[in-house]
């Protein structure tokens, strides 16, 4: 069983594993700590992580990236059409108002959701770890930002049960890393909460949050987040700088290739890295478009001065943590800075003005997050034992419920789980019902979400259910706020109270237990009837539409392996091709005929013609069936070649048999010497006469002398020298007949053992 944690970030991935000795970071195939959040299609296969980025240049058009911004949101959304502006591939909008990526693939349009294609990331992430670890992979924790709507972690959910992984938890990003934080550090105070500040700059969003510290405790005080304020926005800005010269200097518009953009933004990307330590740094690209080389050159101040207004946005989220957290900077005792667009020295002078800190780069700033979610993976499995630690996250949201008849709380704008509430969580309503009702859940307060986000959560139908002479009944709803900060309505009933009548109408009960509780003691006095619960979520896939993913995945993933298949039987070939030509001309010459020569030399040239003609992309079958053909040609010679190897051994084999008898007839009484020496002497003639008639045979024809041959003469001499002196070793006849040894017996006449 395995313990793992997925951090899927914008632009890369990374893999985290709970081992004995501690957390470790799981290695891809090209021994990389960090995998692309890639998917590219191919003619007939898809190139996923390393592979699909290093095909994202080539085929630009169906290549996916970036998918984390665009999974559980709708197509209309502004910030949506902004991030499709930047990506090369072709979209278009749902049924149900979500995004729809088109693509070519094998001879024929394709549409995709980005569940699907987030779907097969979790899966190629999935046979990392299961390569890697040698065992099945499902139980893990994933780390999600602070800021997903309940469709976005529903989404993940969806994509995660496509890949055949089972999450324990959607934790946060930066829970996750307080949490890889706090539970190794020794030197918090025992005399009142240790308060820390961690800054998470991705590749597309910037998170932070304040989190409490105690001797095995850890409690989230607030989020805080710019959705659309990331390490690609600095990227962009560089971008824009060296478009617009080399509109100037080289009369060329980037903009209008995909294949140049691609190509300059990674290199902008670089570029930025390089300025984080060095105070200019130039850029070359080589025929980046019209077969023009480019080169350009850029220093920090000038950089820094091109993203002044992106840095100063750094410093909103982190005043709406401490601002929401109801701490002062001077109650701020460490200031830790992570995440993959970090590391711009300016981040550092602009987070010290608001926190009045130097921020602390202790944290890996790439791992941190797989790392956390990696531990907290192993706290809910029940294969490691991990010492006491508490985690309290807040959930950055309100969210309130309304029935047919309007909220059904009593707190304003009927929220239930107002923002800053612990979860998992769980609530009991106690309504006044006579028939079916419907709740909706929605998020109350819009200037909490991401800009442009929907409200709307999902519709619940409480019912049917039947109450005589249509009276209002009391109705119980159990809500959950779960450990992925997924709201669901889990279930219903109906009371029956003999005794009393019910309390007033939109009553709210928190305490489901001890409500219970209460009705098991009072069960004489109460009878209770569940009532069936149906849910719609709002954007959410359907039972079917899940079945459906993970059927085309199923299909998808054997296409993969079918052409992989054919890949290596054709590189088999190929391989085999060049390895018996170059044993032709040297280890097999001399064993085979002119002829045989000619024509397997003859077969060799055709079939690698063939190969980078005709059979350039043929089934895996075809493939095989060419080999085959090739060995049956080649067999006879290669046999006689290692024949002769094999028949060397088994003489030498025999000889030495042969020495060992006579040595060992030395001992023998004189028959049994005179038995064993002619077996040898025969033996030894056999093996001159057949070797002699050998080596009259040239090496190109079928040798008459076999190793197999030749074995079976060593067993049979040694079979009969064995029988002979076999009797030698039997015991001497006593005088009684007996054959036993008179030491062994007593006075008694009782054998002693």
């Amino acid at each position: 069983m395995s313990v793992i944690g997925f951090d899927v970030g914008n632009e890369n991935c990374v893999i985290g594993v709970a081992k004995q000795r501690g957390i470790d970071v799981i290695l891809n195939d090209e021994s990389n700590r960090e995998t692309p959040a890639v998917v590219s299609f191919g003619d007939k296969q898809r190139f996923i992580g390393a592979a699909g980025a290093a095909s994202a240049t080539m085929n630009p058009k169906s290549t996916i990236s970036q998918v984390k911004r665009l999974i559980g949101r709708k197509y209309r959304e502004p910030a949506v059409q902004k991030d499709l502006k930047l990506l090369p591939f072709a979209t278009s909008e749902g049924q149900d108002g979500g995004i729809l990526i088109n693509l070519h693939y094998m001879d024929e349009k394709q549409s995709f959701t980005p569940v699907q294609i987030m779907a097969m990331l979790f899966a190629h992430l999935k046979q990392i770890a299961e390569k890697n670890l040698e065992t099945d992979v499902s139980d893990c924790v994933i780390g999600i930002p602070s800021y997903f709507t309940d469709l976005q972690r529903r989404a993940y959910l969806y994509a995660a049960e496509i890949a055949g992984l089972k999450p324990l938890r959607l934790m946060h990003d930066c829970t996750a890393t307080a949490l890889g934080y706090g539970i190794y550090k020794t030197d918090f105070s025992a005399g009142g909460p240790t308060n820390v500040v961690f800054v998470d700059v991705g590749h597309c969003d910037t998170q932070v949050v304040v989190a409490s510290f105690e001797p095995g405790h850890m409690k989230i005080l607030s989020h805080a987040f710019d959705s659309d304020l990331g390490g690609r926005d600095f990227d962009e800005v560089l971008f824009r700088h060296f478009a617009a010269n080399f509109k100037e200097q080289y009369n060329i518009d980037v903009y209008s290739n995909a294949r140049a953009s691609i190509r300059l933004r990674a290199a902008c990307e670089k570029l930025k890295k390089v300025l984080s330590a060095n105070p200019e740094a130039p850029l070359n690209i080589e025929c980046l478009m019209d077969e023009k080389d480019v080169k350009g050159f850029i220093k920090r101040e000038d950089f820094e001065k091109l993203s002044s207004d992106l840095l100063e946005k750094i410093s909103i989220p982190c005043h709406k943590a401490l601002l929401d957290s109801g701490l002062t900077a001077e109650r701020i005792h460490t200031l830790e800075l992570v995440g993959s667009g970090s590391r711009i020295p300016a981040m550092g002078r602009i987070l010290n003005s608001v926190f009045r800190k130097e921020p602390g780069r202790t944290i890996n700033a790439s791992e941190c997050v797989a790392r956390g979610c990696a531990l907290q993976c192993a706290m809910l499995s029940p294969i490691f034992r991990v010492r006491e630690y508490e985690i309290q996250d807040s959930f950055p949201f309100s969210i309130g419920f309304a029935s047919d008849e309007g909220p059904v709380c009593t707190l304003s704008n009927g929220v239930l789980f107002p923002k800053g509430h612990s979860f998992p969580s769980m609530k009991v309503l106690t309504l006044q019902r006579s028939n079916s009702f419907h709740l909706e859940a929605f998020y109350t307060n819009q200037n909490e979400l991401p800009p442009g986000v929907s409200d709307k959560i999902s519709k619940s139908t409480i019912g049917p259910f039947q109450v005589p002479h249509s009276e209002k009944a009391k109705v119980k709803v159990k809500i959950q706020l779960n450990l992925h900060g997924v709201v669901t309505v889990e279930s219903a009933w109906l009371i029956k109270d003999q005794s009393s009548h019910s309390t007033s109408e939109n009553n709210i009960d928190t305490h489901a237990e001890n409500m219970e509780g209460d009705a098991t003691r009072k069960s004489k006095a109460v009878k209770r009837q569940d009532i069936p619960v149906s849910e719609s979520v709002d954007g959410g896939m359907t039972l079917m539409e899940l079945s459906q993913a993970q059927e085309k995945e199923c299909q998808l993933a054997e296409q993969d392996i079918k052409v992989e298949r054919t890949k290596d039987k054709k590189n088999t070939l190929e391989a085999y091709v060049y390895e018996t030509r170059n044993k032709l001309l040297n280890t097999y010459r001399s064993f085979a005929t002119d002829s045989e020569r000619e024509g397997i030399s003859c077969n060799l040239q055709q079939t690698e013609e063939w190969l980078y003609e005709d059979g350039d992309d043929e089934s895996e079958q075809v493939y095989a069936e060419k080999l085959e053909d090739l060995k049956k040609m080649v067999d006879p010679v290669e046999h006689r070649y290692k024949e002769e190897e094999a028949r060397a051994q088994a003489t030498r084999h025999l000889l030495n048999t042969i020495v060992e008898h006579r040595m060992a007839a030395g001992s023998l009484p004189a028959s049994e010497k005179e038995a064993v020496i002619n077996e040898c002497h025969k033996a030894e003639q056999w093996l001159r006469d057949k070797s002699h008639q050998q080596e009259t045979l040239p090496k190109s024809a079928d040798p008459v002398l076999w190793s197999t041959e030749i074995k079976r003469k060593t067993e049979a001499f040694e079979a009969m020298c064995k029988h002979v002196m076999r009797h030698k070793s039997l015991p001497q006849k006593t005088e009684d007949g007996s054959g036993s040894n008179p030491r062994n017996k007593r006075e008694d006449g009782m054998d002693v053992d």
